[in-house]
């Protein structure tokens, strides 16, 4: 299962449902005005994300989009299938794991970027397990932002994005990860 059949094919209901995470812009004011729920200097909580999931990078001698002067760096993520646990929407069931990736330019602020969300991972705030819009439960990404296209859009998932580095920061805070 790639990356691009993963965000093309698999709809979480709560996305549907339109309970899904608030979006960028709500999430950055939340934070800028003290609304996020999050006590500045209050211990990082732990996510639901599957304990399996690995993490690596790669670095790439090409930029990402609106990054001309610097190379990348790819983030590399990678669940296999496993079972619920209690922090999972259906304990004891089958979820399909998910491979995917992300990036950030190689400069500093995009090197800063990377070591919060490589904590993010760590205290497993980056993926979730959800159900699909066909019933199937699955690794998904949780309420953090990533860039999995290196160009080409102005979607989410896709740079250029002049804006992302700060977003992304200013959202990790504000979950405790500074």
């Amino acid at each position: 299962m790639g990356s691009e059949q993963s965000k093309d094919k698999m709809y979480c209901t709560r996305y549907l449902n339109g309970n899904g995470p608030p979006s960028l812009a709500d999430q950055v004011e939340n934070c800028a005005d003290g609304k996020s729920g999050h006590k500045r200097n209050s211990k990082i909580v732990n996510g639901n994300q599957p304990d399996d999931g690995r993490m690596s990078i790669t670095h790439l001698r090409r930029n990402v989009e609106g990054y001309p002067d610097c190379d990348t760096i790819q983030i590399n993520f990678e669940f296999e299938d496993g079972i619920q646990t209690e922090k999972h929407p259906n304990p004891g069931q089958k979820y399909y794991g998910l491979k995917t990736v992300a990036f950030v330019p190689q400069n500093h602020e995009g090197r800063k970027v990377y070591r919060l969300l490589e904590m993010a991972f760590k205290y497993k705030l980056l993926f979730t397990v959800a159900t699909t819009s066909t019933g199937e439960e699955r690794v998904t990404y949780a309420d953090i932002p990533l860039k999995t296209k290196e160009s080409g859009g102005h979607d989410s998932f896709s740079y250029p994005d002049p804006e992302y580095l700060k977003t992304v920061t200013k959202i990790l805070k504000s979950k405790g990860i500074k």
